[in-house]
């Protein structure tokens, strides 16, 4: 009885190892799979982005001089904000409310992080984040900041009437600031991008600035018409870049992932085709052991 337990142990054990050879055979066969299919998502993305890029690029050239118009005022007219103890703050995140993008609606919520690190009170400062990027990311590291959100940002491209909306929604929202600074992601090219700031002021600094005079018949009606037309510019030329950078960094980070895609599959071919070139091996042994003992 002990000889021919012997002798059926190699064979139960050779029956095991066929077994979990062929469990990870399947199991490699399902990751190939997924990760063909992932690389085939990845493809069609890099297609749709590099679509909506081309349009988002040829209308940002139409929202350039909206902006540089609306900075120019500031520029002329010399405002600056006044120095204050304890100035009220006000700063506006301009992301969206896709992903899948790289870091380019993180490294302006990194940029606001960094520099309201280094302020030591935070009571006068407040958070307006347009897109709901911008709104999981503060609202994880200080909520209590946010002072209001605005979302469905980034799924159609953006239009004069939606920066409307956000600046009819800053001026409305009962929040007196002294200064401000809107930061946004400004495009340099298809694989490059810089995240700027744009500074914002109130109505009292503008009326209060040393050369506003040198605009004619310039009164309170006046300026606060141009405050409300120039906020909703910038913020609208701020969209537009953020746009355009978004389709050019999701285009890129969508083929990076492709071709990560593809040496994943390349590696799982060659595994799975050892395994199963083992697979067969083994149980090649097996016949022929079993052969040769009769």
């Amino acid at each position: 009885m002990l000889s021919q337990t012997s002798k059926l142990m190699p064979v139960v054990a050779v029956q095991c190892q066929q077994q979990r050879g062929m469990a990870n055979l399947k199991a490699i066969g399902l990751r190939l799979k997924s990760v063909k299919n992932i690389q085939k998502i990845t493809q069609s993305m890099k297609m749709v982005s590099a679509a909506k890029y081309a349009r988002a690029e040829r209308d940002l050239k139409n929202a350039r001089p909206i902006g540089a118009a609306a900075q120019v005022f500031y520029d002329r007219a010399e405002v600056a904000a006044e120095e204050s103890a304890a100035p009220k703050e006000l700063y506006v995140a301009i992301t969206s409310d896709r992903g899948l993008a790289g870091a380019v609606h993180s490294s302006i919520c990194k940029q606001i992080r960094s520099e309201l690190a280094e302020k030591p009170n935070l009571d006068n400062v407040k958070l307006i984040c347009v897109g709901d990027k911008s709104r999981a990311f503060f609202q994880r590291w200080n909520k209590n900041q946010i002072l209001m959100v605005g979302t469905e940002i980034g799924r159609m491209p953006p239009q004069f009437g939606d920066a409307s909306k956000v600046a009819n929604a800053i001026l409305s929202s009962g929040y007196e600031f002294d200064t401000g600074k809107m930061y946004y992601n400004k495009y340099n090219s298809v694989v490059s991008y810089t995240t700027t700031p744009i500074p914002l002021f109130s109505q009292s600094t503008v009326s209060n600035s040393d050369k506003i005079t040198v605009y004619d018949s310039l009164d309170a009606d006046v300026i606060q018409s141009y405050m409300e037309y120039s906020l909703a510019s910038l913020i609208y030329y701020a969209m537009k870049e953020g746009a355009c950078s978004e389709q050019s960094s999701r285009m890129t980070a969508m083929d990076n992932s492709s071709k990560n895609a593809g040496e994943m599959i390349d590696k799982l071919t060659i595994t799975f085709n050892r395994t199963r070139q083992a697979v067969i091996t083994g149980e090649l042994i097996e016949i022929i052991s079993g052969a040769a003992a009769l």
